[in-house]
């Protein structure tokens, strides 16, 4: 068994899963990766940042069919070269530095399609955070300042791009369809620090006495 565990959170905009993910990693004292892995796979491929953030803003792909699945990392290729910026090769780079890290370090990862990305690996809980409309609308308009509209666009916007963003790079699963997860979430009924609990408890049912073991004195 893996000495280091991931923790893989997607969740719906205003639903809290940022901050339950932050408050997990501060309870395991374990990093939390979102941005910062557009940053390493910009600094392994020798693209720019500015690139990777341009596609994990807007898919511009038009293929999606078996387009993972066919695709080997041209680890030869220059940063000069055209073909290397395609889309998916971005995806595919922002993919090698989720599995390194799955593969070195135990951290949370959030979002990224990191669930799909690691579907494979023995050492990964993967969990879905969401909650009513209302709350997320409440959330939004708190955290943010905005109008109930405002927070209402917000929220479609956003959820309607995680959507499309993994059934793309899924090659056709959608984002909340609950088996891809060991774990679904109503943040809205049990609290957003309970949800810190429960993703734990889940994490010692999955893996027993090794999770335990691994962050002795924490958990």
């Amino acid at each position: 068994m893996s000495n280091n565990y991931v923790i893989t959170i997607a969740r719906g905009f205003g639903s809290g899963g940022k901050e339950i993910a932050a408050k997990l990693g501060e309870k395991l004292g374990i990093p939390v990766y979102e941005k910062q892995i557009l940053e390493m796979a910009s600094e392994y491929s020798g693209l720019s940042e500015e690139m990777f953030l341009r596609v994990d803003e807007k898919l511009r792909g038009n293929s999606i069919l078996n387009a993972l699945s066919k695709f080997t990392f041209p680890k030869n290729v220059t940063p000069q070269s055209k073909r290397f910026e395609c889309d998916i090769n971005l995806f595919c780079i922002q993919s090698e530095i989720i599995k390194e890290l799955a593969r070195n370090v135990s951290c949370i990862i959030l979002g990224k399609c990191a669930d799909h990305v690691l579907k494979d690996f023995d050492n990964v809980g993967s969990f879905y955070v969401e909650a009513p409309r209302a709350a997320c609308l409440d959330s939004i308009m708190k955290k943010m300042g905005v109008s109930e509209k405002e927070a209402a666009d917000l929220i479609t916007k956003t959820d309607k791009y995680r959507a499309d963003y993994y059934r793309f790079y899924s090659g056709g699963n959608y984002w909340t369809n609950p088996v891809n997860y060991d774990l679904t979430l109503n943040s809205a009924r049990i609290g957003r620090d309970k949800c810190v609990d429960v993703i734990i408890e889940m994490m010692k049912i999955k893996f027993g006495e090794d999770f335990v073991k691994a962050f002795e004195g924490k958990i």
